[in-house]
């Protein structure tokens, strides 16, 4: 069964709402994620790491939460790992892992607040449900994202379509912005609950 928090945050209409759903839920977001066995912070991680090899080169966290990821990659040796992300709550707990070099709050929808080719790689899991981040956030995230990098992201199986992301990922392919290196196979996010909620990961290698 879902937890009220999920619920919420599925349920938003609006960024507003988004943000004020992880503002509430960001005391006790750790705990109850990883307590029905989350995994998408350290997949995501491990994914970008085996593409993306040793860098020195900026990482983006994209939609970081509470720094799962960031302290993720911190541990097997990453530095220079930004994070963004709606909820200021969130960004105070990621603040407290002393993973990342910087932080901004932003829209992803809206656009991210960084230089073209800036990244050496980015990560955003967990961001792309009902009521998260739009598909137009790939376009920004492809924009930040240097030739050569790479990017990881996943999307839920049983929404992705009516959500809109094939036709931004194929515009993505199309227009020489990036291609698809991998595809996972379906898993589950969650290890211990939401049986149904089958998720796919995506590695991009920018062009």
């Amino acid at each position: 069964m879902k937890t009220e928090e999920l619920d919420d945050v599925y349920g938003a209409k609006t960024p507003e709402d988004s943000r004020a759903a992880y503002d509430r839920w960001s005391a006790s977001y750790d705990a109850d994620t990883i307590s029905k066995g989350y995994r998408l912070p350290f997949l995501g991680a491990g994914l970008l790491a085996s593409y993306l090899g040793r860098t020195h080169g900026p990482i983006l966290d994209a939609g970081c939460g509470t720094g799962l990821v960031g302290e993720s990659l911190m541990l097997m040796g990453y530095f220079h790992i930004f994070g963004c992300d709606l909820s200021p709550e969130m960004l105070a707990r990621a603040e407290r892992t002393g993973a990342y070099s910087g932080f901004e709050q932003a829209d992803m929808g809206a656009g991210l607040p960084y230089a073209d080719n800036h990244f050496a790689g980015f990560v955003c899991v967990g961001s792309f449900g009902p009521g998260h981040a739009p598909p137009l956030t790939l376009t920004h995230l492809a924009r930040v994202t240097r030739p050569g990098g790479y990017g990881v992201f996943n999307l839920l199986e049983a929404t992705f379509e009516e959500q809109g992301f094939p036709p931004v990922m194929d515009a993505l392919g199309s227009s020489g912005a990036w291609e698809v290196v991998h595809v996972s196979p379906p898993f589950l996010p969650f290890l211990l609950s939401e049986p149904d909620l089958w998720s796919r990961a995506y590695v991009v290698k920018m062009l």
